[in-house]
C-alpha cells in the first residue's frame, strides 16, 4: 500500500516553507539538491514510510516554499538553509532527529551538524559535496562537468531557460539524464514534473541562488584559502554513486577530515542521484544505517 502523503506549509524566519510528512516512527528530514525538490525523495519517503517519520521540505526558494528574493540574491547560502531547516524541526515539535541528503541537501546538513549536533542521531549523504575536494572542482579536465554553476550566476539565466517549456525541457532533460549515469532513464518518466516544478514562477532564479549565495565558498574551497572548520562528529553514513560525474567517487580520499565517525562505501551502478536511479537498495542503505545509529524507543 502507498503511503499517504500530507502536504503542508510551516513560516520560519519569515519564510514559509512546503513540506511533505509521511510515515511514523523516528524522525527523519530528507534535504534535497539540485535541480531537486521534495519530490525527489517520494521514492525513499514510500520505501521507508512504514518504519520512520519522513519530514520533506522545500528549501526557501525550491518547489513551492517562498521565493524571497526576486531577482538573483546572495541570501541563500548554507546557514540560511541550515536556519530554516532547524527552525522548521522545532516548529514541528521534533526534537532529535536523523538528516539524509543530498548535493545542495548535504552542504545544508553539515552546517546543521556544526550548529545544533545535539538534536541530530546521524547523518545519511549521498553524493556529497565537502571542503577536502579543494581545486578538484576547477580543474581543466573537470570543467565541462562544472560549467552550468557559472552558468546558473548569469543574470540572464533563469529567463533564457524560463523563456519558454521546450526550453525548460531541453536543459533538464540534459542535466538529468547525463548526471544519473548509472540509469539515464530513472528521470524520463518524471520529466514533465520536473518541468512543471522549475515553470513556476520564481523557481528557476530560486534554485540559481544557491550558486550564486555558494560561489565565494567554492572558490575559497578550490584556492585553498577558506577556513578550516572542525571536524563532524555526528555518526555519518556516505554511500556515493560510483559512476557520478560532477562528483566522482575519488574525491571520497579526504572525508575522514570532516567526519570523524563515517561509513563510506561506494553505491556501485548509480551516478549522481542514487535514491532515484535505485531506490529500493538506497532506502535498504538508509534504513541500515539509522537502525544502528537511531535505534527505535
Amino acid at each position: 500500500m502507498a503511503a499517504s502523503l500530507e502536504h503542508g506549509s510551516v513560516t520560519v524566519n519569515g519564510v514559509r516553507l512546503h513540506l511533505v510528512r509521511a510515515g511514523q516512527g523516528r524522525p527523519l528530514l530528507l534535504l534535497h539538491g539540485w535541480p531537486e525538490f521534495w519530490f525527489a525523495w517520494e521514492p525513499v519517503i514510500q520505501r521507508l514510510a512504514d518504519r520512520f517519520s519522513l519530514v520533506a521540505p522545500d528549501l526557501r526558494g525550491f518547489g513551492d516554499s517562498d521565493k524571497p528574493d526576486a531577482g538573483p540574491s546572495d541570501k541563500a547560502g548554507a546557514d540560511v538553509h541550515a536556519a530554516d531547516m532547524a527552525a522548521l524541526m522545532e516548529a514541528l515539535g521534533i526534537r532529535r532527529y536523523g538528516i539524509v541528503c543530498h548535493d545542495v541537501g548535504a552542504v545544508v546538513a553539515q552546517a546543521m551538524a556544526r550548529s545544533i549536533a545535539d538534536r541530530l542521531a546521524g547523518l545519511f549523504f549521498f553524493d556529497c559535496p565537502y571542503p577536502g575536494i579543494g581545486a578538484r572542482w576547477v580543474a581543466p579536465d573537470h570543467l565541462q562537468e562544472v560549467w552550468y554553476q557559472y552558468f546558473h550566476q548569469m543574470p540572464m539565466a533563469a529567463a533564457l531557460l524560463g523563456s519558454s517549456r521546450e526550453a525548460c525541457r531541453i536543459y533538464f532533460a540534459d542535466r538529468l539524464r547525463h548526471w544519473a549515469a548509472g540509469n539515464p532513464q530513472a528521470f524520463d518518466p518524471l520529466l514533465e514534473a520536473w518541468v512543471d516544478n522549475f515553470m513556476k514562477p520564481g523557481n528557476l532564479q530560486g534554485g540559481f541562488n544557491w550558486y550564486i549565495s555558494a560561489n565565494a565558498a567554492r572558490l575559497a574551497v578550490a584556492k585553498g584559502t577558506a577556513p578550516k572548520l572542525p571536524p563532524i562528529g555526528v555518526p555519518a553514513c556516505a554511500r556515493w554513486g560510483a559512476a557520478d560525474p560532477v562528483l566522482p567517487y575519488g574525491w571520497t580520499d579526504r572525508m575522514g577530515e570532516t567526519f570523524t565517525d563515517l561509513d563510506l562505501a561506494p553505491f556501485e551502478g548509480a551516478g549522481h542521484f542514487p535514491h532515484l536511479e535505485a531506490p529500493d537498495r538506497a532506502a535498504a542503505e538508509i534504513a541500515r544505517f539509522f537502525e544502528r545509529v537511531f535505534p527505535a524507543e
